[in-house]
């Protein structure tokens, strides 16, 4: 099944609205030509709407980078998916592992989440990995298991349909360790064959399942060859427009 390579950029807590702006700027005639590839952005909520507006032309999707599962509430420094929907918002990451390690967020709140986002009408995208530790002991594919039962337990098929999926294995994060290409792949291909168990083969070739870890220039266009590995949750590449713009290309050679 034909799957619409996508390539999003996670600013993490980076940029300024005036650095939003000028990135933005620099973006848009480097990605003119890559209608074949989808792309989107997470920038920090200050500037979401800024960045909303200033691609909307080009159809680049722009994403929460969090979004708590409430409508409203007493949830002091938190966004609902209606507000990242006023903003501007068309998406909403979920699970980041930065949220998991560092925020303790659970499967069972991303179950909520998951519900509530899809229900709002943001695209969301959940993200699974595993530690280095769980890695090297040989549990990659329980820890992954895990956190897709956790989070897409309450969900049918026709609403899985709706979520993309990122595997970002924690030790590749950050660390400028990338998995190699056929990692990546034996990865995706388990990840896709476990959503084929629970909701049938169709409906998992459907699904788009993003690389996420340590994504640049120089390493996309191997991973992105992989045929389950559908695009890139970019980090630290994502900040430079041109390495952004490269990285898109590189989905596009293999599209």
């Amino acid at each position: 099944m034909e799957r619409t390579p996508l390539v999003a950029g996670n600013w993490k807590m980076y940029k300024t609205r005036a650095e939003a702006a000028e990135f933005c700027a620099a973006l848009l005639p480097l990605v003119d030509e890559l209608d074949e590839v989808d792309l989107a952005l997470c920038p920090p909520f200050t500037a979401l709407d800024l960045v909303a507006e200033r691609l909307a032309d080009a159809g680049v999707g722009v994403w929460g980078q969090n979004a708590h599962d409430a409508p409203e509430g007493a949830f002091t420094g938190e966004v609902s998916c209606g507000m990242l929907i006023d903003a501007g918002a068309t998406g909403v990451l979920l699970g980041h592992s930065e949220r998991r390690a560092l925020f303790g967020e659970t499967d069972e709140a991303l179950a909520r989440k998951l519900v509530t986002a899809l229900a709002t009408g943001l695209e969301p995208v959940l993200c699974i990995g595993e530690s280095e530790a769980e890695r090297d002991g040989g549990a990659t594919e329980s820890r992954l298991s895990t956190q897709l039962d956790g989070a897409l337990g309450s969900l049918g098929a026709s609403q899985v349909l709706q979520v993309t999926i990122a595997y970002e294995p924690v030790w590749a994060i950050g660390t400028g360790r990338s998995a190699t290409p056929e990692i990546a792949q034996d990865t995706h291909a388990f990840i896709r064959g476990a959503l084929s168990q629970r909701y049938g083969e169709e409906c998992a070739a459907a699904i788009r399942i993003l690389y996420g870890g340590s994504v640049k220039p120089d390493n996309a266009a191997e991973l992105l060859a992989q045929p389950d590995v559908d695009g890139a949750l970019v980090g630290g590449a994502s900040l430079d427009p041109r390495g952004f713009a490269a990285i898109a290309r590189a989905a596009l050679a293999h599209e």
